[in-house]
């Protein structure tokens, strides 16, 4: 079966066409049909499914309008997966369209981890509660993890960090999620490159009670100029921070490293024991500095430094004799994506 994955980000978007357990990855959607030829189902990664697209599913009318209904949930991701749903439908009439919600994996999540201490009202009458992204990226990191360390998906326990544009980590009980970062947006959680993460909403109340900004400024500064970009003042790319290393950019990474070793130890509340600790996505597979930086300031978690810094495969990275193995994988998105709606379609 030949899959055509579509992963659109915030700012990028990844093409790959999957055979089996090979990916090519593709320059362009027009591209597709001229090297490909035809392709038996398109997945297409959606980062929100809101209340009611909760696992993998053949996109249909009715799916449509669901995906429209989540649309200002994730206003830097959904619309961008409409269009490519347009695109690809025209192009490729006969494959099998599945669209494959992020928010799939932590359907998982119990009562107590993903409700906010809100109205009851506003809970019911609008589904406010933590739906978690970064899916598809925790499930490949879990199942992969689990071959790494030899063991049953199903009895590890694990803390990953998804690291890279956006950034979330994942407590994994027994390969099932239990507690994420990110919550009703992509923009609650760890500090990332452009997004701020979690700030206090009382500050935001008061930004817009006292007219200092509208709410559309509010919303393009929280997402597109916070994060480390915010804070150097010059990128958004830790590989330039690392390099450039003066003192404005030294404190962004800082507090970078600071805010994803707090949401690690929170979500880590959630686990009876921690197996592993995994490091995904750009950021955490290619910026050993970063790792190192994370893992040995979570010493209270009995997680520790003095990792390696090669990265030229999936790896245990840690001590031998570390008490917490800690593993950097690339994420491969794609594949996990692939098998999700290669089982739907079949």
């Amino acid at each position: 079966m030949k899959v055509l994955t579509v992963n659109p980000g915030s700012g990028s978007l990844r093409l790959h066409v999957v055979d089996g357990n090979d990916a090519t990855e593709v320059d362009d959607v027009e591209s597709v049909v001229d090297t490909y030829g035809t392709v038996d189902v398109v997945a297409h990664r959606l980062v929100h499914g809101g209340p009611d697209l909760v696992e993998p599913t053949v996109v249909t009318p009715a799916v449509r309008e669901a995906i429209a209904a989540a649309r200002s949930l994730a206003p830097e991701h959904v619309p961008k997966t409409e269009k490519l749903l347009d695109q690809l439908t025209k192009l490729l009439p006969d494959a099998t369209h599945v669209v494959c919600p992020d928010t799939a994996f932590h359907r998982t999540i119990p009562a107590v981890a993903h409700t906010y201490p809100l109205p009851a009202r506003w809970r019911t009458q609008w589904n406010l509660r933590r739906y978690g992204f970064h899916g598809w990226s925790f499930s490949w990191a879990t199942r992969r993890a689990a071959q790494l360390l030899d063991r049953p998906t199903a009895e590890l326990n694990l803390l990953v960090a998804h690291l890279s544009g956006g950034c979330s980590v994942c407590a994994v009980s027994r390969g099932r999620s239990v507690d994420t970062s990110m919550g009703f947006t992509p923009l609650e959680g760890t500090m990332m490159t452009k997004r701020s993460g979690t700030v206090d909403p009382g500050m935001l109340l008061w930004l817009l009670r006292e007219g200092k900004l509208s709410v559309d400024e509010l919303e393009d500064g929280l997402y597109h100029h916070s994060g480390l970009l915010g804070l150097s003042g010059t990128s958004d790319d830790t590989r330039d921070l690392v390099r450039d290393g003066d003192v404005k950019t030294r404190f962004a990474l800082a507090v970078f490293e600071h805010r994803v070793r707090r949401e690690l130890a929170a979500v880590a509340a959630s686990l009876d024991r921690i197996d592993a600790l995994v490091f995904t996505g750009d950021i955490g597979w290619d910026q050993p500095e970063v790792a190192e930086a994370v893992a040995g300031g979570l010493g209270v978690l009995g997680i520790s430094g003095g990792l390696s810094r090669t990265r030229e495969q999936d790896a245990l990275i840690s001590a031998p004799d570390a008490a917490v193995p800690v593993l950097a994988l690339q994420s491969r998105e794609e594949l996990e994506l692939a098998r999700a709606a290669g089982d739907v379609a079949r």
